[in-house]
């Protein structure tokens, strides 16, 4: 009887010890599964908006993230209609917006990339925020990191397209000297169309979490299922 009791109070002593670990595992789960899901989520958003904005013409198509000159140049149509005429430039501005399209195709792992990064306490945070909060915070937290990454394939994709060529002809035209506060260097330009760039991927991104969360179909429905 003795041993009965022993074991008995030893069987409740070990319950009570492990009752926190299960309760730990219960409660993590499901920010486990927020933290999947919202990760899944951004993933399948992000290569959306990467898909379609590389699509040729598609930065061009819409005026809310066409990609333009810097400073006073982006409204020196004038000027750069001669310049076209006079075959020193070629629809400078497209070949801009082209260039922006070829780097967000090559994009697609460097913000998957930086979307595996997310932590569990990031999802958590993201699930209860508004439509777009995925990409929200993934260009507050990371949106530098990414302009990194991101400025040599814009570069490399502006110089295959000619567009430094065309912008260094553009700057030994007179006229343009006059627009003061113009900066048509290579780094220039280079810098101008990545932040551009990047502001049009995150509105498109933004777009496309908007849209899972309100449509849940298929993949976008298995992972909601697991966060909401």
């Amino acid at each position: 009887m003795r041993r009965g009791k022993n074991s008995g109070r030893f069987l409740a002593t070990i319950a009570l010890a492990t009752a926190p670990l299960a309760l730990l595992s219960f409660t993590a789960t499901p920010a486990a599964a927020q933290s999947t899901g919202v990760k899944g989520i951004l993933g399948n958003a992000s290569d959306n908006a990467l898909d379609k904005l590389s699509e040729p013409g598609a930065f061009y198509a819409d005026k809310a993230v066409r990609i333009l000159l810097p400073g006073p140049l982006q409204k020196a149509t004038s000027i750069l209609r001669f310049t076209s005429k006079a075959g020193l430039t070629k629809d400078i501005t497209k070949t801009l917006n082209d260039a922006a399209g070829k780097a967000a195709l090559e994009a697609k792992p460097v913000f998957r990339s930086a979307i595996d990064g997310l932590t569990l306490q990031d999802g958590v945070g993201i699930v209860t925020g508004g439509e777009a909060a995925g990409s929200d915070y993934l260009r507050r937290t990371s949106g530098e990191e990414l302009a990194v990454k991101v400025r040599p394939l814009v570069e490399k994709a502006l110089g295959d397209l000619g567009a430094y060529e065309q912008v260094e002809r553009l700057g030994s035209i007179s006229s343009l000297a006059r627009l003061g506060g113009t900066d048509l260097s290579r780094d220039s330009l280079t810098d101008s169309v990545t932040d551009q760039a990047l502001d049009g991927i995150f509105t498109y991104i933004g777009r496309e979490e908007a849209n899972f969360r309100r449509n849940p179909l298929d993949k976008g429905k298995k992972l909601l299922e697991g966060i909401f």
